[in-house]
């Protein structure tokens, strides 16, 4: 390389690799392969990236300061959301994780990791297909949407809400799969009594790019529109798949569905964190406590250091007419935001959950099951158009015998 102002150039240029210096540049460059051109600069780049429209990766290398990464990656998840930027640092810690993440990179890697560079570019090159495979198709080459249903708080009825929300956007005549992405404690399976013969683990084993038909035999029947991709039975299991492989996986189903429920732990971890960066719409759960409402502020502002769009968002009031001392209201004046919906409280929705069914399909003129319904019409009309695939039915029932034994418990359920 003669001077750090040299770039290389290819044919099939997908990948852009900002360095000034050189030795490093020659590193990256035989890491990632053929496809890739260097640029000295921040500012190099911005021009380049007015000429590549197509491009899929951005590599911002050691020479980059942080700031600057930052704030051309905060432009760069709104102007160019396929487009993925991997950071490279001598070293990685906390701080540049904490800084990436807001800032809406999608990886970062260690200098000497150039496997993981490969790697990294490599899923970049996959989601920006799977993001723009849409262009000039139809409704259906688009793909479908996903819902997030998230709490930093436990036990305030997410399950539940994923579950009946699953079951209404199927009664709807959508094709549907509910995520439950609550990998150490899911309950998705011991609410609808499912006793899955493979789960979202499985996914490791398999070989190559992971697509809707390798992800097919891993899915659980619940009914003719709803299907499920379940939590491991072992919370051991749970550390074993990392957050790329959450975002492959939603991205896959999400061409293979009208609409991918998911089901969150009540962290901000990588899992979730991928989830919100797939998600098209995000469902707040709130119930009238003082913890539940000081983790739906502190989730507001992390949304907001994450540039999550404050139209892709809905608060949901879980037992809004309880009597503890706190009003809908007050909970709008503290967090200085709408509640969209409010579901009250009822003995039948633990019952509903003990035999193992969706309330919205087993009493479908029950008050609940009706907000239920409104919700899923809401969030239809949130999101862009997705054409049912069939028609509108009544109430679901499992279509598989095997799916109608009831009675046993993986675990204790943690939903009220």
């Amino acid at each position: 390389m003669a001077s750090a102002q040299a770039i290389y150039t290819n044919e099939a240029v997908m990948t852009t690799i900002v360095e000034s210096q050189a030795s490093s540049a020659e590193l990256f460059l035989g890491a990632v392969g053929g496809g890739a051109e260097v640029v000295a600069s921040i500012e190099e780049l911005r021009q380049h990236l007015m000429d590549r429209l197509d491009e899929s990766v951005v590599i911002l290398g050691p020479s980059v300061n942080l700031t600057a990464a930052a704030s051309l990656a905060e432009t760069l998840r709104v102007d160019r959301p396929a487009l993925s930027i991997v950071l490279v640092r001598q070293r990685v810690d906390t701080s540049v994780l904490g800084d990436a993440l807001r800032s809406g990179m999608r990886e970062v890697v260690e200098q000497r990791d150039l496997t993981g560079l490969s790697l990294a570019v490599r899923r970049g090159h996959t989601l920006y297909q799977a993001l723009t495979a849409s262009r000039g198709g139809t409704d259906e080459a688009a793909g479908g949407r996903l819902v997030t249903v998230f709490s930093a708080k436990g036990g305030v009825g997410k399950t539940t809400v994923s579950t009946n929300l699953a079951m209404s956007l199927s009664m709807l005549g959508h094709r549907v799969c509910l995520v439950d992405l609550d990998l150490g404690s899911g309950d998705v399976a011991i609410s609808l009594q499912l006793f899955p013969v493979s789960t979202i683990v499985d996914a490791l084993a398999l070989v190559g790019d992971i697509g809707a038909e390798e992800l097919a035999p891993l899915l659980t029947k619940y009914s003719d529109n709803l299907w499920t991709l379940l939590a491991p039975n072992a919370p051991e299991l749970s550390g074993s798949i990392g957050r790329h492989m959450v975002g492959t996986i939603l991205t896959a189903l999400k061409q293979s569905f009208d609409y991918v429920v998911v089901d969150s732990p009540p962290a901000f971890d990588d899992h979730v964190l991928q989830a919100f960066d797939h998600s098209d719409l995000l469902l707040l759960l709130l119930t009238l406590d003082i913890p539940a409402l000081k983790n739906l502020k502190i989730t507001l502002e992390t949304l907001h250091l994450l540039n999550f769009p404050r139209e892709k968002y809905r608060i949901i009031l879980n037992r809004a007419d309880s009597k503890v001392g706190l009003t809908p209201g007050e909970v709008e004046k503290t967090l200085k935001a709408k509640i969209s919906a409010s579901i009250p409280s009822s003995h039948d929705v633990p019952a509903s959950v003990n035999r193992g069914e969706a309330i919205v399909a087993s009493q479908p003129k029950h008050p609940v099951s009706q907000i239920f319904m409104t919700i899923a019409h809401e969030a239809v009309d949130a999101m862009p158009n997705v054409t049912p695939r069939v028609a509108p039915t009544t109430p679901a029932h499992r279509s598989d015998p095997e799916g109608d034994k009831r009675g046993l418990f993986r675990r204790k359920s943690r939903i009220a």
